[in-house]
């Protein structure tokens, strides 16, 4: 029987819903340009002029009652409702324009107590495969009782907003109404627009049933500890979550409920920049038929992917369900978390390998969401760039950062949970003089997290951040454990600790007014003489 989408007036002649694998090949393949077969199996696809998001055309309805618990800003930008209605009549308008329509109905959230049912309507086979990777899809018998959904999601692709409309910056908009329980989107073929979406939605709903959303990967051992790694790009999440000792959960984006913890997504969405099977073996293993490789560039002879040319974007994608990953955990559900780590790739070279945390201070840590890149390629540009992101995804946070400090502090607390700093970036002075702390070190310090190894060690106060510094390591040389030592110059490390000191308290300044009292004293403070 065909499907019908009449109730959003929508009234397509073909209607594709939830199709198998091959069948979305066949017709990206016969229909969609730029798109090819890899020489593994893979999708090969082309998101438009848009390779990745576009957070300044974001928006939300401002509207009762989310409204009062929404924080608005320069992320969370509002719009007013008759203005989504417009892109909304816009985004139908195109689809019913269209010979065909993909339906994508699915799950997310593993936890059947707070998941959510979602129905992407879309117009390319590609956005469809994708969807299809990315949520948990339902069995016969689940699709058959769907029913209507949670959430709906109207992909007008490439069809472009109108730059006249109120509130528009530009031909792109990504715009959510809470209430009406919809998100449109206009002028982006980008895939992840869909993804990040349905998080940003969790991110709104999860907090009013104290139920905790996070982006960060999280893995379980064979003793069913649990583990959850927050860090923001080029800190080493994905690296140190793909850990052969232990089963993925997920590697991006979570709940933790008073039960344990849960993977929004059924799939994983890797960076493919510099992939090698050396350097990440599971998630190069994950290319095959089914697998979406999004925006690279490949022989077109032998259809081999160059995954070090960036021509087209730094931004490559691959797309797969988590079962291409092998040492999964199936349900990707999960007891109560035993570990909290916070991972920072510190280019000044100044925070140690591995620190403890208390509740307080992994708040703050949460709240600031601290990296350091490298210095880049701009003219003048000579030292490390503090990055800072709250909760290590401000773009997806829709209440302000303290909601889920909070809610994060209260778990910690109720759990016993340890938390920890850990340190992949610099160590012997900054980006340019020091070297980069090796990778089996780091290896290593997330084993004796893991292990328990810190129960029994020493640990030395570093003054300014207050941390607890464990002084042994299994594996790991005890002068790397003290920064501080490694510098040739100290008044030099003493010198970049108050940069960075400074740097972490102008970030908070923001935040101050609506974060407790005790969160903002665990923060750093300059060392007096």
């Amino acid at each position: 029987m065909a499907f019908d989408l009449s109730q959003y007036q929508i009234n397509t002649k073909e209607i594709y819903r939830n199709c198998s694998t091959p069948e979305l090949y066949e017709i990206a393949l016969r229909l969609e340009k730029g798109t090819a077969i890899s020489d593994v199996g893979a999708l090969l696809v082309y998101s438009g002029t848009k390779t990745g998001r576009s957070p300044k055309d974001k928006r939300i309805v401002k509207a009762a009652p989310s409204a009062e618990n929404i924080d608005w800003g320069d992320i969370n930008i509002e719009l007013d409702e008759h203005t989504f209605m417009i892109n909304r009549e816009r985004a139908i308008d195109y689809l019913n324009s269209r010979e065909r329509v993909f339906v994508v109905d699915a799950f997310a959230g593993w936890d059947s107590n707070y998941r959510l049912k979602i129905r992407v309507i879309c117009t390319r086979a590609y956005h469809a495969l994708f969807m299809q990777n990315m949520l948990i899809m339902p069995t016969a018998k689940e699709l058959a009782d769907f029913g209507e959904p949670d959430y709906t999601i109207f992909n007008g692709g490439s069809f472009p907003a109108n730059r006249y409309t109120s509130q528009m910056t530009s031909t792109t908009s990504v715009d959510l109404s809470l209430e009406h329980k919809e998100i449109v989107i206009l002028g982006t073929e980008y895939a992840g627009e869909m993804k990040k979406g349905v998080f940003s939605v969790m991110n709104y709903l999860m907090p009013l049933q104290d139920v905790l959303p996070m982006h960060c990967s999280a893995n379980v051992g064979e003793a069913g500890d649990v583990s959850i790694l927050f860090g923001l790009s080029g800190t080493g999440k994905t690296t140190l979550s793909a850990d052969p000792k232990r089963k993925l959960i997920g590697d991006d984006e979570h709940c933790w409920t008073e039960n344990g913890v849960f993977n929004i997504e059924g799939g994983c969405y890797a960076k493919a920049i510099d992939l090698s099977p050396e350097n990440e073996p599971d998630i190069y293993n994950a290319i095959r038929f089914g697998t979406i490789l999004e925006n690279v560039v490949y022989d077109k002879a032998t259809r081999a992917v160059d995954y070090s040319n960036i021509s087209i974007t730094q931004n490559t994608r691959a797309s797969y369900p988590i079962h291409f990953i092998d040492n999964i955990q199936k349900p990707c559900v999960a007891g109560t978390p035993k570990n909290i780590i916070f991972l920072t790739c510190d280019a000044f070279g100044v925070l140690p390998p591995v620190s403890r945390l208390t509740p307080e201070q992994a708040s703050y840590h949460f709240i600031s969401g601290y990296t350091a890149k490298v210095a880049g390629t701009e003219m003048g540009v000579k030292e490390p760039q503090a990055t800072f992101s709250a909760c290590f995804g401000a773009a997806f946070m829709m209440w302000h950062p303290n909601k889920y400090a909070e809610l994060l502090s209260d778990k910690i607390k109720s759990s016993g949970a340890k938390a920890w700093l850990v340190n992949t970036g610099w160590t012997g002075g900054p980006y340019g003089e020091g070297s980069r702390i090796k990778l089996r070190y780091t290896r290593a310090i997330i084993d004796a997290i893991h292990n328990g190894s810190f129960d029994q060690v020493e640990m030395q106060l570093e003054p300014r951040f207050g941390l607890q510094v464990p002084q042994a390591c299994p594996g790991v040389p005890s002068e790397v454990l003290n920064p501080r030592s490694t510098w040739a110059d100290k008044e030099a490390y003493d010198q970049t600790m108050d940069k960075l000191v400074e740097l972490f308290q102008n970030n908070f300044h923001q935040f101050q007014s609506l974060v407790n009292p005790e969160i903002i004293a665990a923060g750093p403070a300059m060392v007096t003489a």
